[in-house]
């Protein structure tokens, strides 16, 4: 089975052009916003809490999981300033993200005098699940994959889309799958089996989210 993208541009309105790097962002957020309000609920937190939450997370995660990613590939973007705002096209690194994640987190719960290892246990359960969804932009965008391969499973990358080195090469590692099945056995995991389990022992949780989701990372 060959895995081939339709392209990064989803539809057009006029002047403005839809990319599927942001429908699937949107869809991961709404789906992890969703699972977090149900665990807050549940836990006897406050679901507004996490809905305004959500709100600085979106924006503060955005642009620091970008400039993770532009001080990372600076020498690309010191060439080529006016890329830096286009996030549509790709470039949002998860670890970049999980930072500015944190401190806004942490300055949120220190300021509404909450627990911020609790609600890191809800957004960090809720979290791997759009992580799981992400990953898809990176298909429609051609980027994220692996070495070349010859799987039953492969993933065809354009030629300009190519390393250098591997021009030669159409088929590739689909690591973007591989990750995203990862992370969606790591929800399921900690949302159906664990969560209930721990739910006396505040921070599990979200230490396991970080130990199961580098583990994987590591792995692919």
């Amino acid at each position: 089975m060959i895995l081939e993208s339709p392209g990064a541009i989803a539809f057009k309105l006029g002047n403005i052009t839809v990319h599927w790097y942001g429908i699937i962002i949107a869809v991961a957020f709404m789906a992890s916003l969703y699972i977090a309000t149900r665990l807050a609920a549940k836990n006897n937190e406050n679901p507004d809490n996490i809905i305004d939450l959500s709100s600085y997370i979106l924006l503060g995660g955005v642009i620091s999981a970008r400039l993770y990613y532009v001080i990372f590939n600076w020498d690309y973007f010191s060439r080529h300033t006016e890329d830096i705002i286009k996030v549509w096209q790709g470039g949002l690194s998860i670890h970049g993200a999980l930072i500015g994640v944190a401190v806004i987190a942490i300055a949120y719960c220190k300021t509404k005098k909450i627990s911020f290892l609790k609600y890191a246990d809800i957004i960090s359960c809720s979290a791997i699940l759009g992580q799981a969804i992400g990953r898809w932009g990176n298909f429609f965008n051609s980027e994220a994959y692996g070495m070349p391969a010859k799987l039953p499973i492969s993933l065809y990358i354009p030629p300009e889309l190519r390393p250098v080195e591997y021009k030669a090469y159409e088929y590739y590692h689909p690591t973007f799958l591989y990750e995203s099945l990862w992370n969606l056995a790591v929800f399921l995991l900690l949302y159906f089996v664990l969560y209930k389990r721990l739910k006396n022992f505040i921070g599990a949780i979200f230490f396991l989210y970080l130990i199961l989701y580098s583990l994987g990372r590591l792995i692919i």
